[in-house]
């Protein structure tokens, strides 16, 4: 009887056992599949953040701050190195400890990581004690993971996560946050390029107007508030007849006068810059092609109607250039009126396309379209 209910006992105790494990893996099973979903929310959240914000650095410390909300880490801190030094481009840590955060790279302990390509784990073991690479704060950090950024193999930097706990960071799931630097790296190498785009930025000497690359920056960020836009471009087809035929003089005045019509004429919701040569491009932000026409059509009668020359003291500051060794006066030859054609061409922007497949698209159909054609063409 006894041996009976010792072994009924020992089978109630394995089938406890049995249970157990197959919930403790049902579990597991769980919290992988909820990581794994978290990870997902997470990317989308990086994708968002590099459409929405603006600049680099705004996109760079927005993914730092779904960082810290997602995955409730104490103190995050992105690290780029610019080509000329350290910068911190993210971090939620306050700005009085970001000099020690931005010359990690000095610290032996990090050397080796960097080197090796591997994150690096360092704590306390208890609140009196502080980390190596700390100067006089006690307080804030007990423990941190420290993860070199490369880009093509290239190093770029790090992200440094910390906690005011020790040991705090003993049993993370590092695969996790592999996953995670390596969707910093990615969000990196995207942004790389606008951050080129944004550092040749510049203005046109002669209009005041953006060039091309401003469109992609902060161009962008008033197009992209609007689902669709309309974006127009246009030429002044006969600009180099009225520098060949008159003079370059009258012909800079030609293209200083038509920007500063349109300039006026423009909401300040809508970007205008200076594409290339004679060719300029209006964004119509939140306004579909059909809501545009009648202002095309008004500006480009009021610019083609109007008669552009040199005034009387444009010619005489052309004619003090005579006495200059090697300068020739056009002034005497630029008493002529120059009427300025123009032809336009739109198409319809969406959020999240291709600006620049738009702007491609706009720009072949002026550049192959007849020399004498002066029209708004909708394509």
């Amino acid at each position: 009887m006894i041996i009976a209910v010792v072994i009924l006992l020992v089978l109630i105790v394995l089938g406890l056992v049995i249970y157990n494990v197959t919930i403790h893996k049902k579990i597991q099973k769980f919290k992988n599949m909820n990581q794994k979903i978290t990870n997902l929310y997470v990317v989308q959240d990086f994708m968002n953040a590099i459409g929405e914000t603006s600049t680099v650095e705004e996109k760079i410390k927005k993914i730092n701050d779904i960082l810290i909300e997602r995955y409730e880490i104490k103190y995050s801190t992105i690290v780029v190195f610019d080509g000329a030094e350290y910068q911190v481009k993210a971090s939620n840590v306050e700005r009085k400890h970001w000099k020690s955060l931005k010359a990690l790279q000095d610290v032996d302990m990090f050397k080796d990581s960097i080197q090796s390509a591997t994150p690096k784990y360092v704590t306390v073991n208890n609140e009196n004690e502080r980390l190596p690479y700390q100067e006089m704060e006690f307080g804030r950090a007990k423990s941190a993971i420290f993860f070199p950024l490369y880009i093509d193999n290239v190093y770029i930097g790090y992200w440094i996560i910390e906690s005011g706990t020790p040991h705090d960071f003993d049993n993370v799931d590092t695969t996790v946050l592999e996953v995670i630097k390596e969707n910093i790296v990615s969000v990196l190498k995207t942004v790389v390029h606008q951050k080129t785009l944004e550092s040749i930025v510049r203005k046109d000497l002669f209009t005041g107007l953006y060039s091309e690359e401003y469109l992609y920056g902060e161009g962008k960020k008033v197009i992209d508030q609007y689902t669709i836009s309309t974006i127009c471009m246009f030429k002044i087809v006969n600009i180099q007849e009225i520098n060949k035929k008159y003079c370059r003089e009258l012909g800079n005045k030609v293209i200083t006068t038509i920007s500063r019509v349109i300039a006026e004429n423009l909401s300040d919701d809508y970007v205008f810059v200076r594409y290339m040569g004679p060719k300029f491009v209006i964004a119509f932000s939140g306004v579909e092609a059909n809501g545009v026409a009648d202002f095309l059509n008004e500006i480009k009668g009021k610019i083609e109607s109007t008669p552009i020359e040199l005034s009387e003291q444009e010619k005489q500051e052309l004619n003090l250039e005579v006495s200059l060794p090697g300068k020739i006066s056009k002034g005497a030859e630029c008493k002529e009126v120059a009427m300025p054609k123009l032809n336009f061409v739109i198409s319809s922007y969406y959020k999240g396309t291709g600006l620049e497949e738009v702007l491609k698209k706009l720009e072949e159909y002026l550049d192959n379209a007849e020399t004498t054609e002066s029209d708004i063409t909708n394509i």
